[in-house]
């Protein structure tokens, strides 16, 4: 069986077809995995913040109903509220807890100097209010009591947009409030967001409710972001937290991922009645898991033994084909052979009395005859043993020429003419050609010109093309060739076996002043008969 040499394409396509689709398979588990991995994590920091939000909007309401309960929130009762309060040093994400009391733009100048007398500090509200102002709200305490926190002492936070934004949606609904994005004053020259959440503080048995002021904690951002990752593995995720939606103008805090990737999912999260977003980014770049290239790999190696298995039968069955071919074309020969060699051991006397004929015409002496036909029948039998001495390679065509003619004529009897470049035979049409210059030379030394004195032979080649040669016989000075004849074996011999193996017809022509032959000879690359070569080899 012949197999199509696309096979090993075929295959080779068909495997990588088959991998490819299962490292897709596989890679679309993992991204999906890794989605449900980035939704848990965002989840679960989310609910961190929820908790951290949370956990300080409850000490804010502790503040607000303990502050709500006396006239004036001095220093000392102020600093037992947060020793009371038992949070970690790090506040949990915080900066810490203030009380910013409420004042009428009328009362700053009195706050001011009764403050350095009860609490021993002096402090200086800033801005200056516009004339407009109904409240003032400045920063009266704040702990822990740093340096940091120390800057934003006396500051009035309701005349900033933000803070009083937060500030007044506090008072209305009672509860804390988260601010937006803002940068605190504890940054100073820096520019990092923060947020602050807000509880009002109101005088009690008063109607309608009279504000006292506020209760609050102020947050960076960046800090509560990295404090709600105490119990979660950071890994190589990057986080990213939002107020209100995702944009660039809105981002307060981010930690970035080792790679990014673009992979992200979103999470609400609502911080002291604040809406924020919670992004989270994979840092799994587009390189292949190790399970998808472990089997990309096997895919390959696979498709490489398919491919080399595939090539050795395709191979295989090539050669098995030219074996085939072979012996069908040797077969074919060995029936052309075994006709020739009956023919020629049925001329051999024939040849042997021509030559005995020729040579005797020639000789001047008994010794010269002796020696010419000695030598002539000694050149018969050497026909074919030069295509055998050539190992079934390349044989030219004067030396076949030579060689076919020797036992008719030589050089010094100058009834031989030779000329042709140099061209080589393969050693199926070498063959051909040798039989037809054999039964032309045998007819020749029978009837025509080497039959007779003064008889002459003119053989003469050239090149067609590269793949074709192209071989004149000429007889001339010889017997009148006979108009009314009968084609014998050599005729036949010639005109259909040696043209069919030639692939090209002889012109073969009795004139009357002499026989001529033009043969078409093809030229083949050695690669057409190497196989048959290397056999008989």
């Amino acid at each position: 069986m012949q197999f199509p040499r696309a096979v090993p394409v075929a295959i080779f396509l068909l495997i990588a077809a088959i991998t490819s689709l299962s490292v897709y398979a596989i890679e679309d588990g993992e991204h999906q995995r890794e989605h449900a991995e980035l939704r848990e994590r965002a989840q679960a920091v989310a609910s961190a913040l929820e908790r951290r939000g949370g956990s300080t909007a409850s000490y804010l309401r502790a503040g607000a109903a303990l502050f709500s309960s006396v006239d004036d929130v001095s220093p000392v009762l102020f600093n037992r509220f947060v020793s009371n309060l038992r949070v970690d040093s790090a506040y949990r994400g915080s900066e810490g807890f203030g009380w910013a009391k409420r004042l009428r733009p009328s009362e700053v100048d009195e706050f001011e100097s009764q403050y350095i007398k009860q609490y021993g500090s002096r402090i200086e509200v800033y801005p200056k209010s516009a004339e407009n102002e109904t409240q003032i709200i400045p920063v009266t305490y704040i702990r822990p009591d740093n340096e940091r926190n120390r800057r934003a002492i006396g500051y009035d936070m309701y005349s900033d947009a933000t803070r009083r934004a937060a500030m007044d949606e506090a008072e209305r609904t009672s509860s804390p409030i988260a601010s937006g994005k803002l940068v605190l004053l504890q940054e100073g020259a820096g520019s990092d967001p923060g947020f602050i959440m807000y509880m009002p503080v109101f005088q009690d048995g008063r109607s309608p409710q009279r504000l006292k002021g506020f209760v609050y904690s102020p947050f960076s951002a960046q800090d509560i972001l990295s404090s709600a990752l105490e119990l979660e593995t950071r890994g190589e995720k990057g986080l990213r937290l939002y107020d209100g939606e995702v944009a660039p103008g809105q981002l307060m805090a981010e930690i970035e991922p080792a790679l990014s990737t673009g992979l992200t999912v979103t999470e609400p999260v609502t911080i002291g009645g604040r809406e924020m977003l919670l992004e989270v980014e994979s840092a799994r770049g587009n390189t292949l898991s190790r399970l998808s290239m472990l089997t990309l790999l096997f895919g390959i190696l696979v498709a490489t033994l398919l491919i080399v298995v595939a090539r050795l039968l395709t191979r295989q069955a090539l050669e098995d084909r030219a074996s085939l071919n072979w012996f069908e074309e040797q077969n074919s020969i060995r029936n052309s052979l075994t006709r020739e060699l009956n023919h020629r051991v049925k001329n051999t006397l024939a040849n042997v009395l021509s030559i005995i004929a020729l040579t005797r015409r020639r000789s001047n002496s008994l010794d010269e005859f002796a020696d010419s036909l000695d030598g002539r029948i000694r050149a018969l039998s050497a026909t074919h043993d030069l295509l055998t001495q050539s190992d079934w390679g390349t044989t030219p065509i004067r030396a076949l020429v030579e060689a076919e003619m020797a036992p008719y004529a030589r050089h010094h009897d100058k009834v031989l003419e030779l000329e042709g470049p140099d061209v080589e035979l393969a050693p199926n049409d070498a063959l051909s050609l040798g039989l037809a210059i054999h039964e032309l030379a045998t007819n020749a030394a029978k009837y025509g010109a080497l039959s007779t004195a003064g008889g002459k032979v003119t053989v003469k080649w050239s090149k067609l093309t590269d793949s074709l040669a192209e071989v004149f016989w000429t007889e001339s000075g010889g017997p009148p060739v006979p108009q009314n004849r009968q084609n014998g074996f050599g005729t036949n011999l010639i005109e259909k076996i040696v043209a069919h193996e030639l692939r090209n017809p002889v012109e073969l022509s009795f004139k009357p002043e002499g026989v001529t032959c033009r043969l078409v000879v093809p030229l083949r690359r050695p690669s057409e008969f190497s196989i048959r070569a290397n056999r008989l080899k």
